[in-house]
C-alpha cells in the first residue's frame, strides 16, 4: 500500500520554549488537546508513554501512544495506538525570532484520508494557537 504525507504548518506568535512548553506540559495539553485534565500524563522523552482522555458527546475516547523522538524544544515523534497500527506524528518547532513555526506531518494511506487527519490537525492547531495565545 503506497502512502502520502499530511503536512500543516502554522506561525505562531510567541517564543518557541512557550510553545514547547504548552506542548508538552500536561495542564496546558488538557486545554489544547480537548481531554479531562486528569486524564492526561505525559512521559516526554525517548520510550516514554503519553495518554489522554477526550470527551464527546458519544462517550468517552480514550487515547494513547509513545514518544520516539524527544530533541528539546525542536522536534518531537509520537505514535497514536491506532488498532491496525500505531499512527506516528512528528512535530518540528523552528524558532523565527520570538515566532514559532510549527510543522505537523503524519503518513497516511490514501488522499481521502489525508484530507481527514488535516482537518483534524487544523482543529487542534487552531485549539492551540488559542491557548498560546492565553499562556
Amino acid at each position: 500500500m503506497s502512502t502520502t504525507e499530511m503536512t500543516l504548518t502554522r506561525i505562531l506568535e510567541a517564543p518557541r520554549g512557550l510553545v514547547w512548553r504548552v506542548w508538552t506540559e500536561p495542564e496546558y495539553f488538557a486545554r489544547w488537546f480537548g481531554a479531562a485534565p486528569e486524564s492526561v500524563a505525559l512521559d516526554v522523552r525517548p520510550g516514554g508513554a503519553w495518554r489522554a482522555t477526550i470527551t464527546t458527546p458519544g462517550g468517552d475516547m480514550p487515547m494513547r501512544g509513545v514518544y520516539r523522538e524527544v530533541v528539546d524544544h525542536e522536534r518531537l515523534v509520537w505514535t497514536l495506538d491506532m488498532p491496525e497500527a500505531p499512527l506516528v506524528m512528528t512535530a518540528t518547532f523552528t524558532d523565527l525570532g520570538g515566532r514559532t513555526e510549527i510543522v505537523l506531518r503524519q503518513p497516511v494511506p490514501s488522499e481521502e484520508m489525508c484530507a481527514q487527519a488535516e482537518e483534524g490537525a487544523a482543529q487542534l492547531l487552531d485549539n492551540f494557537a488559542k491557548v498560546v495565545a492565553t499562556a
